[in-house]
């Protein structure tokens, strides 16, 4: 079956319950799945971090990866919003991209002040870093949905969307790419916002689990 959605041809899609596209995976690409099975983790600190194209930029990001998922993450989303917000830096590829694909503009939350007026500063923390992110065009009565690479911990994500909570902006959904921690379903509840992701990883001996 052959589904168009603002101008998309998902393969294997059909719309389900909720208005929501579903997906018969026996029948979707697995490029995602494959890539990260392959991918190398690295030590951080004690901190096991794999490397990937989606999450790193490196070695390469291939053109049909990068289709594959975007088609993948517009496909179990309502894009029911008005503006695509992402945070830097590897979510600018997919934040891009979805928003060629549905013509919904996209926003960055970046790692530098510009000193606008409205400017929002937050704190940003990971399993491996700290630093400071910054919100700028973005205004109270905004409906965003927020995109990005990893969940992890909630480190980046969940003082996005208390910034965004403060500032008057309604977030209707997140998704990520690859889950790699269970702080999905705290998040959600706490802020009562949909967490979505495409694939959830574990990691074990030295290696990515998908699944």
């Amino acid at each position: 079956m052959r589904v168009f959605f603002n101008q998309i041809l998902f393969r294997g899609c059909f719309w389900g319950k909720d208005n929501l596209m579903e997906c018969d995976m026996a029948t979707m690409p697995e490029l995602l799945e494959k890539s990260l099975g392959e991918c190398p983790v690295v030590d951080k600190n004690g901190y096991s971090y794999f490397v990937h194209p989606l999450t790193d930029g490196i070695p390469l990001v291939k053109p049909e990866l990068l289709s594959e998922v975007v088609d993948r993450i517009a496909a179990v989303s309502r894009m029911d919003c008005d503006i695509i917000v992402t945070a830097e830096a590897m979510g600018i590829p997919l934040a891009t991209a979805l928003s060629v694909k549905t013509g919904i503009p996209f926003n960055v939350i970046r790692k530098r002040a510009y000193g606008l007026e409205g400017e929002v500063a937050i704190g940003q923390s990971t399993g491996y870093s700290s630093s400071r992110l910054y919100i700028n065009g973005i205004k109270r009565g905004d409906r965003v949905m927020i995109v990005d690479d990893v969940l992890s911990t909630g480190g980046t994500l969940r003082p996005c969307l208390v910034a965004l909570r403060e500032m008057g902006v309604e977030v209707t959904e997140v998704v990520v790419v690859v889950n790699k921690g269970d702080a999905d379903a705290a998040i959600s509840e706490e802020f009562g916002v949909p967490v979505r992701s495409l694939v959830r990883v574990r990691m074990e001996g030295g290696k990515v689990v998908v699944g």
